[in-house]
């Protein structure tokens, strides 16, 4: 049975390989910065936490598309957060998942009914329609959808799938016409699966920034990855600071401690241990060595523990929060920046201790030391970050 996808989680987690390598279908030498006024800047200043939109302003319109994008502009974030993917044709477009179903129309067009299939996704069998197999010019023809069933549905079908170079084109238009810069915080997803199926992200992305000049130290850019594999190569490739994304399995609700995920390009390489290993002393000590920031799943910060007994129904609202802050210093006494994922303002996604208000979850983030936060909602975050300096 083809393993559920939750779209609010980042990426899949599993406690261990379900057997199998990943296989989807299989389908430059790198430029000057061509004369780039970006190595001088800085978005915000590094004393401010970062506000960086999480799939846009995906809390008010379908994720990863231009009018999301657009729209966290708007409301002030620092960066938006384009992931990107690879059409059969090896074009760079940008989707929270190589399936389409879950934020598309596909599955509403006979002409694309014999695309759905079964493949393994790091680990897990997974029945969908998948990027690789449409080329661009087919991926034009989908409209995206909202992912969250909770969230606004009117924009459903209104937007195309974009590319990478379309989301570049809409942030230096943005720079141009306004003077204003927005950083990109670009996720390479599910990277190990990309190349082994002849359609590697690395190399494409850096040519992508690298035509627009982006290429270079002090742009504007984040480079972010669950896989240590990617960032290791992206390291070679690029001056750009890189992201170390830690997920988690499921939360023991009775403790607050976050269940086991294993790396996929770990277990693929046959290493063996979990996230929660690179977020020790040592495991920070290494991802130093390839990354400049490590972002923690928001529940190793802010651990959930539930403030009754405990049922297969208990969730985030349930439960107080226990604040962690020895991980926010153990990853800065590594030269660390820490920036965490991801915040909503749903009333259900909010823990008990924040009484409905989501802002007070980003302050106590803010309290922790923690240098940026990822939100569905840009507005409240940079709401929350405004009146949080304020006083400061």
């Amino acid at each position: 049975m083809p393993h559920p996808v939750d779209p609010a989680r980042r990426r899949f987690t599993f406690a261990c390989l379900a057997g199998g390598g990943a296989v989807l279908t299989t389908g430059a030498v790198f430029g000057s910065s061509l004369g780039s006024t970006y190595a001088a800047e800085r978005s915000v200043p590094s004393s401010r936490p970062l506000i960086v939109a999480h799939r846009g302003a995906s809390g008010y319109r379908p994720e990863h598309t231009l009018a999301s994008y657009d729209l966290a502009i708007s409301m002030g974030a620092d960066y938006i957060e384009p992931d990107v993917v690879s059409t059969k044709d090896g074009v760079l477009i940008c989707r929270h998942e190589p399936m389409l179903s879950g934020t598309t129309d596909v599955a509403d067009k006979p002409e694309f009914a014999a695309r759905k299939r079964t493949i393994n996704v790091d680990g897990l069998s997974i029945t969908d329609f998948f990027a690789s197999d449409f080329t661009l010019a087919e991926i034009k023809t989908l409209r995206a959808r909202q992912a969250f069933a909770e969230r606004d549905q009117s924009f459903n079908g209104k937007f195309e799938v974009p590319t990478l170079d379309e989301v570049i084109g809409l942030v230096r238009n943005h720079r141009k016409t306004t003077g204003q810069t927005v950083g990109l915080y670009i996720e390479t997803k599910h990277p190990t699966l990309h190349r082994a199926a002849g359609l590697p992200l690395e190399e494409k992305l850096i040519a992508a920034l690298a035509a627009d000049g982006l290429n270079v130290a002090g742009a504007p850019v984040f480079l972010q990855s669950f896989e240590a594999g990617s960032l290791k190569r992206l390291k070679a490739l690029s001056p750009l600071p890189r992201v170390q994304l830690v997920d988690g399995g499921e939360v023991d609700y009775a403790t607050g401690e976050v269940g086991a995920s294993v790396p996929f390009d770990w277990a693929a390489a046959g290493r063996k241990g979990t996230y929660a290993d690179m977020l020790t002393p040592a495991g920070l000590k290494e991802v130093a060595t390839y990354a400049d920031v490590v972002a923690p799943w928001k529940r190793y910060l802010l651990k959930a523990v539930a403030t009754g007994p405990v049922s297969d129904k208990t969730a985030d609202a349930d439960c107080r929060i226990v604040a962690n802050p020895v991980l926010v210093r153990d990853a800065h006494a590594a030269g660390l920046k820490v920036h965490t994922w991801t915040l909503r303002n749903e009333a259900f996604r909010l823990a008990e201790t924040y009484k409905g208000d989501p802002a007070a979850e980003f302050r106590q983030l803010f309290d922790l030391g923690v240098d940026g936060v990822f939100t569905d909602f840009a507005d409240t975050g940079v709401a929350a970050r405004n009146k949080w300096i304020k006083p400061k």
